[in-house]
């Protein structure tokens, strides 16, 4: 699946269920928690990949669903 590269209010808004603010603040806390592997840099925007999101969230549950 290729990936679609989102900004975090593009994310936001797609997933209402995740908010900027607590976006902001996994992309601050990102090499503690994981989410770099979630997180593009192109000059000073930041773009997070949807599918590696969607993957890092189900990860987040331990593996169960």
């Amino acid at each position: 699946m290729q990936s679609e590269y989102l900004t975090v209010r593009q994310l936001s808004q797609k997933h209402p269920a995740f908010p900027e603010g607590g976006l902001r603040w996994f992309i601050f806390n990102e090499h503690q928690n994981g989410f770099a592997k979630c997180v593009r840099r192109v000059g000073r925007k930041v773009l997070i990949s949807e599918v590696d999101f969607l993957e890092w969230i189900d990860s987040q549950n331990g593996g169960q669903k």
